[in-house]
């Protein structure tokens, strides 16, 4: 028999038309708890029913409060009421995962009848549970415009529900909240508008019930208009019946057409329900049985809000309270606090004749009927061996991100402001109030270069006056407004000072607030011309924020309540990414995680051989950095830990991030020609063996050039510099530094452009010349760069590229620009310098050059890379800055020469199959990138939108230190990196 027919045999289907204005459309209702094996279902509720007596019968319509972070006399209560009292089930509060698993089993052992075990778990069982993540409050929930991601979060919590041998989640709140005063709710509600409150509850709903779960709508018949919270008293909702139907039962008639399993009924006083005085709605038969059953027609599991609050038991005695909730109508009795004396009251109430029994045995039979579609017919014990692992997981985490995401709103942008751009015209600091705001600090300046600030709520005036000062000369200021509270009375923690600072920071320059907190607290912001909404304030919306502020991401959220005239429900929408990195996990683009932490073992392991004294290692996957992890210290000794921010000589890199990318943008624009030779752009080259050398064969180390000069041995004598080289200190005619304490010759940079010029050429082999690597190639394409812009190099790079990317480590020179402590060391220079490199460039050409030279010299660190090698694979744009166009990046990067893998300018893997030369074996051949000999690396695969950055200093102490190469550390990882996305060799 069908799952269909069985329900038209067994309840039908019942059509109502609801009066007085409640509705003018047909809803048909079916009984949500009908199992998809029915006959089963029944046969196993009447052999339960029938094995036990009333007393037994009546313990299932009881639920009692249970914690796993209480001492054994309270284990052994609930313990003594399961066995006594044969109760229906638990509902756990505050403890922790493994704690409460197994007390579940424990209590299940105790059991005649299979317990339900539930939760009140509106935001996830980390509501109650430590250890464990939040998923996303229902305000923020009701921001997020797919309904998709909502019901794959009600789907992730339903696998965790069923990890801990869970069956009923007391969620979704789907009470209308059109009282931005209520106390209670509030936060807790998806929003105003009964239709948005609908959807939201709906897909959170089938996200627990398509997965085992039962869902419960709360709070019947709606607690969103109080100024009272029911723990404490009981709220008075005047109403009148029209708006109730209008109104607060709508999202009620949208979750049963789509078959809600159950429902909890508040502590209200609604006269226009039930006039009578001070009466409770789960009190009230007019409201559980004549509105939610009859005129409604729910037949799903009816729950009391819990018993114990004051909303009830100010005016009701334990058990007088339990029966006259189950007179209402209500199936289950929550948190009751005396179980046997209400079971005793309700059977004296049968024998009198008040209740019938059949009513009860109903009751009874619809519990057992529920526990058999959660699966208690077939109950298992709760498997503790890695439980917390389980119960988070890396899919958890990429639903929690995407909703976070999802929901934040730009509610006001003025002139579009946001997301960000021209970045090297701006100043920005960062402002954070009433908490550190440590993650969103650091995101922000993934971006841009901040200052960051903090000042504690409600701070002093003097206070508000130096920050004002220390801001007055930044153009942009970002404020993290933190340390809000969900509380109406206390203007939800916003300090008037605080406003007032933001206002007049706004009358000078450009303010951007985002509000990491309850949405009502926006209406204490009213004026300010650039709010955004982060709704929560936790890790995850700290990292977001800056992403959609600088268009990593989209903004997408909209606001789903108004709080004041200026923020009003609706206001927000989608704002377009411009394309720059975001930051997420790496199953968000279907990268393994687990895979992933191997890259763990091969960086640690390089330590330990010391191959490198430590390491940075980050990857991109459309568009997303979802690996970025620091390995090891600076040294070997102990020294500082490397992190994010240690910025490393990149050595060969600089051929391809500085050099080869001013070439691509002169291309691009028609001022170089890679047909035309060197000497066309170099006059100074008429008449060398360097005149004819053709430009593109030059990129692609072809022209005959030696691979290497050691300049340096020319300018030592008997192990030591020579003194009409270089100096000590800072003197006349010695003004370029080499290293710390030493400065070279004024005109060393002639000498070595001399030295270069006159090198010999290699012999031609069949009228060409063959590949060979060399570093003279970046000598003569920096000279042609220079002579074409006018300007050095480094100049011209930082103003056109690295400051409109908002790259501020990225650079030449950088003792001169940041602190010595930031940057990784090379090597104990023991044949030149005579001390430890720090701060300047490794390689000894490019250090006696000035420390500006086309084949080394760039520092930075991975996160710079890894906007480099993006804008590469966004053919030529980031951001809002369009550099290079998409047919001149596709020219360079792809394969350009018949004797080797090289493109122009860019390494490539080898390109016989099965190796992968200085890239993994498994990167496609159409990937791109370069080594450096400092031990770095970057890769990007346009094929699968992927970066690959290493960053090391293997150099450190001694530069003949090959293990990091003949170990094949980093294409080991490179390999780890696709064999992440399930590549393989073949």
């Amino acid at each position: 028999m069908s799952m269909k027919l069985w329900r038209v045999l067994t309840v039908g289907f019942i059509a109502i038309l609801f009066s007085s204005g409640r509705t003018d459309n047909l809803a048909t209702v079916e009984d949500p708890l009908v199992s998809k094996d029915p006959l089963n279902q029944v046969s196993w509720v009447d052999s339960v029913f029938n094995s036990l007596n009333f007393e037994e019968r009546l313990g299932q319509l009881f639920m009692v409060a249970a914690y796993s972070n209480k001492d054994q006399r309270h284990v052994d209560e609930i313990a003594n009421l399961v066995k006594s009292e044969n109760l229906g089930g638990l509902i756990f509060f505050q403890g922790g995962p493994v704690r409460q698993a197994n007390l579940t089993n424990y209590y299940q052992e105790q059991a005649k009848t299979p317990l339900f075990i539930a939760m009140d778990a509106e935001w996830g069982i980390s509501m109650r549970l430590d250890s464990i993540p939040d998923f996303p409050k229902a305000m923020t929930l009701g921001a997020v415009q797919d309904s998709e991601l909502i019901y794959d979060m009600g789907t992730e919590m339903a696998r965790q529900f069923k990890e801990l041998g869970m069956h009923i989640n007391f969620a979704p709140v789907v009470d209308v909240n059109s009282n931005p005063d209520n106390p209670v709710i509030g936060y807790r509600a998806f929003g105003e508008n009964k239709k948005l409150v609908a959807q939201r509850a709906v897909s959170y709903m089938k996200g627990l019930q398509d997965h085992g779960v039962i869902a419960n709508a709360k709070h019947f018949p709606g607690h969103g208009d109080t100024e009272v919270d029911s723990h404490y008293s009981l709220p008075v909702i005047k109403n009148p019946e029209q708006r109730i139907w209008e109104v607060d039962l709508y999202p009620y008639q949208e979750l049963f057409r789509e078959n809600l399993m159950s429902v909890m009924v508040a502590h209200l006083n609604i006269p226009s329900l039930d006039p009578a005085a001070n009466m409770a709605t789960s009190l009230s038969k007019k409201v559980v049985t004549d509105l939610l059953q009859n005129q409604m027609n729910f037949q799903g599991l009816i729950f009391t809000d819990a018993l114990n609050m004051k909303g009830v038991a100010k005016t009701n005695s334990p058990g007088e309270v339990d029966l006259k909730a189950l007179m209402a109508g209500n199936d289950i009795l929550l948190y009751s606090q005396d179980v046997p004396k209400a079971k005793a009251m309700i059977k004296r109430a049968v024998e009198d004749g008040v209740i019938e029994e059949a009513e009860v045995n109903r009751r009874v039979k619809k519990i057992l009927k529920a526990k058999y579609w959660a699966g208690l017919n077939n109950y298992k014990p709760i498997e503790t061996a890695g439980l917390v692992d389980r119960l988070t997981t890396p899919e958890t985490k990429v639903i929690t991100e995407e909703l976070y995401a999802d929901a934040i709103t730009i509610a006001t942008n003025k002139d579009n402001l946001v997301p960000f751009k021209q970045l090297d015209l701006k100043s920005f600091a960062s402002l954070s109030i009433g908490d550190e705001g440590e993650v969103f600090q650091k995101y922000l300046s993934k971006y841009a270069q901040f200052e960051h600030f903090s000042i504690p709520k409600a701070a002093d005036q003097t206070s508000h006056y130096n920050t004002m000062k220390k801001l007055e000369d930044y153009e942009v200021v970002v404020v993290g407004l933190m340390g809000i509270t969900n509380s109406p009375r206390r203007k939800f923690g916003i300090a008037p000072a605080d406003v007032q600072l933001l206002k007049d920071l706004s009358k000078r320059q450009k303010v951007v607030v985002v509000l990491f907190g309850n949405s009502y607290a926006a209406q204490y912001l009213e004026g300010l011309e650039n709010v955004v909404f982060a709704y929560e304030n936790n890790d995850f919306t700290q990292e977001l924020a800056p992403q959609i502020l600088f268009g990593g991401r989209p903004a997408q959220g909209i606001l789903p309540v108004s709080v004041s005239d200026q923020f009003t429900q609706g206001v927000g929408g989608f704002l377009p990414s411009n394309h720059r990195l975001s930051y997420g996990t790496p199953e968000s683009v279907g990268l393994n995680s687990e895979i992933l932490n191997k890259i763990d073992e091969v960086a640690e392991r390089a330590i330990r051989i010391q191959a490198t004294p430590g390491a940075n290692v980050l990857v991109v996957k459309n568009g997303k950095v979802v690996f970025e992890r620091s390995y090891g210290q600076l040294e070997y000794r102990s020294s500082p830990k490397v992190t994010p921010e240690t910025v490393y000589d990149l050595a060969s890199i600089t051929k391809v991030l500085a050099t080869t990318q001013a070439v691509m943008f002169l291309q691009s624009r028609g001022e170089l020609d890679m047909n035309k030779t060197l000497g066309d752009y170099l006059p100074e080259l008429k008449g060398t063996n360097k005149e004819y050398l053709v430009i593109k064969d030059v990129l692609m180390h072809e022209s005959g050039l030696v691979p290497y000069i050691p300049h340096y041995v020319k300018t030592v004598e008997s192990g030591n510099w020579r003194g009409d080289y270089y100096k000590p200190h800072l003197e006349d005619g010695f003004s370029r530094p080499v290293s710390n304490d030493m400065y070279g010759r004024d005109d060393l940079r002639d000498s070595i452009w001399n030295w270069t010029v006159e090198s010999k050429l290699l012999p031609k082999s069949g009228g060409k010349y063959k590949y060979v690597y060399s570093d003279l190639t970046m000598y003569f394409m920096q000279a042609v760069v220079e002579r074409i812009v006018n300007q050095p190099l480094n100049d011209f790079m930082d103003q056109n590229f690295y400051e409109p990317l908002g790259l501020y480590t990225m650079t030449f020179l950088p003792a001169e620009k940041m602190p010595l402590d930031n940057i990784a060391p090379t090597e104990d220079d023991v044949a030149f310098r005579k001390r430890q490199v720090r701060g300047y460039v490794h390689d000894p050409g490019a250090a006696m050059y000035g420390g500006v030279a086309g084949h080394a010299g760039l520092f930075g660190k991975a996160n710079d890379l890894a906007v480099m090698m993006q804008m590469m694979l966004n053919r030529g744009y980031y951001g809002d800055v369009s550099l290079i166009k998409p047919t001149t990046v596709d020219m360079f990067t792809r394969l350009q020469s018949k004797q080797s893998r090289r493109g122009w300018g860019w390494d490539k893997p080898d390109q016989e199959p099965g190796k992968g030369g200085s890239a993994g074996e498994l990167a496609p051949k159409s990937t791109f990138g370069h080594t450096g000999f400092t031990g770095t690396c970057v890769w990007a695969d346009p094929e699968n939108q992927l970066i690959y950055v290493f960053l090391s200093n293997r150099v450190y102490p001694d530069a003949n230190n090959t293990k990091l190469l003949k170990e094949g550390i980093r294409t080991e990882i490179h390999d780890l990196i696709y064999q992440a996305m399930g590549k393989t060799s073949e």
